[in-house]
């Protein structure tokens, strides 16, 4: 599923015959109150089981609560401070910081927010799915539930 706001530049990518290269981490885009580097996926190198880019959360900002379907993601924070509050209801708490590693396991709802007013949030982000956002849904909540086979587009 291609969203509106999920412009890949293709150009962007050197292919070294068996080694792609996007230099610089290519050009922002934006999603759920995310922005990220262009990194690499299936749309534009071809992957067939993970995506990797870099995210930054603007100071104050939100990624609103969704779950992701059948991937796993991992992130290692850089620079800044996040909260998670996630299962179900999002009643749970954690907190991280710079140098943290952060593993979401399937089917897990969570909401992140930038714990800081000033300074945006910087992560590497590792999906095991190629497709990086096409597999995640919203989640409420107040209801406790998910959409199903609605895209997440905030």
């Amino acid at each position: 599923m291609n969203y509106d706001k999920d412009q890949i530049q293709k150009n962007a990518v050197e292919d070294h015959e068996g080694i792609l290269t996007i230099r610089g981490g290519g050009p922002r885009r934006d999603w759920n109150g995310i922005h990220y580097k262009q990194g690499m996926s299936a749309k534009n190198v071809g992957t067939t089981k993970l995506s990797a880019n870099i995210a930054t959360i603007p100071p104050s900002g939100v990624a609103y609560a969704h779950i992701h379907v059948d991937f796993e993601l991992i992130l290692y924070i850089i620079q800044g401070r996040v909260r998670h509050e996630f299962g179900p209801g999002l009643k749970k708490i954690i907190e991280n910081e710079a140098g943290d590693f952060i593993y979401i396991k399937p089917g897990v709802p969570h909401e992140v927010f930038n714990m800081s007013d000033t300074e945006p949030v910087v992560a590497f982000v590792a999906r095991s799915s190629a497709e990086e956002w096409d597999n995640i849904i919203p989640y409420d909540r107040k209801q406790d539930s998910y959409t199903e086979g609605r895209p997440l587009m905030l």
